[in-house]
């Protein structure tokens, strides 16, 4: 909405968590750019509130995520929503700069399909064979190894040890933010009441948060209301929090 403003370009959110009937209401309006998680797009697209035919350009953020939380067929599907008529040549043509630029201004132009991920599974790869077009594939750092500066330890406990282990760690006075990962909802609230109860200041996050709790969540973590965020997997995608000192 930032950038888009001053371009005229109108941007609608399609996510759960928010009214169904407003995005379809805004969509309606009409909107240049959408951003959208797979299970509420879809939804969206066979209540025909949104039509991808004149799309040309995708983006696939976290595909490999995606994936791996099961959502293959879903992103599969959203791809089978757009329009064919703008593929991109599997010939020569492809190659051909001043072929590809003939059409550029035009409605005609070729669709462009990007995908943003960390690892390549083979479940991404497959998706990029089926929907990718001569794709150019560009490499960050290096792929799936840790920034230099981050230091990474691995304790071996049993279950009934881990919260003891924890508070140790925790007692060596680590500057916040804190970050905990857990794998269950239940036990992200549970663990939180307890770091609350030792004194220190714990939020949650995870899938069984409303959007506006989530976003109150880390407004807290990064203002230095809270210290320590207990989270799911769901904050293990797209958030930004500078500084944190320690993952757990």
């Amino acid at each position: 909405v930032k950038f888009g403003e001053h371009l005229g370009i109108r941007t609608v959110a399609v996510i759960g968590g928010l009214s169904r009937e407003e995005q379809g209401f805004r969509l309606r309006l009409g909107c240049e750019i959408v951003i959208a998680t797979p299970g509420r797009l879809i939804d969206v697209l066979e209540n025909r509130y949104l039509v991808l035919s004149q799309c040309t350009y995708i983006v696939l953020d976290e595909a490999d995520r995606m994936i791996d939380m099961g959502f293959e067929a879903d992103v599969q599907k959203i791809l089978d929503h757009m329009p064919v008529t703008n593929q991109k040549p599997d010939t020569e043509e492809a190659e051909d700069e001043q072929k590809l630029m003939a059409n550029f201004f035009s409605k005609q132009k070729y669709r462009q399909t990007v995908m943003f991920t960390a690892t390549m599974p083979p479940a991404v790869e497959r998706l990029a064979r089926n929907y990718l077009r001569r794709p150019a594939v560009v490499y960050i750092g290096s792929a799936g190894k840790p920034v230099e500066r981050v230091e990474q330890l691995v304790y071996m406990v049993s279950e009934g040890e881990k919260r003891n282990k924890l508070m140790e760690i925790l007692k060596r006075g680590i500057d916040p933010p804190i970050i905990i990962f857990v794998n269950q909802k239940k036990g992200a609230d549970v663990l939180a009441k307890g770091l609350e109860k030792h004194g220190y200041n714990a939020t949650t996050l995870h899938g069984g948060k409303g959007q506006e709790q989530r976003e109150f969540a880390l407004s807290n973590l990064k203002t230095g209301a809270k210290d320590i965020l207990v989270a799911t997997d769901v904050a293990g995608r797209g958030i930004d929090i500078k500084d944190v000192s320690v993952v757990i």
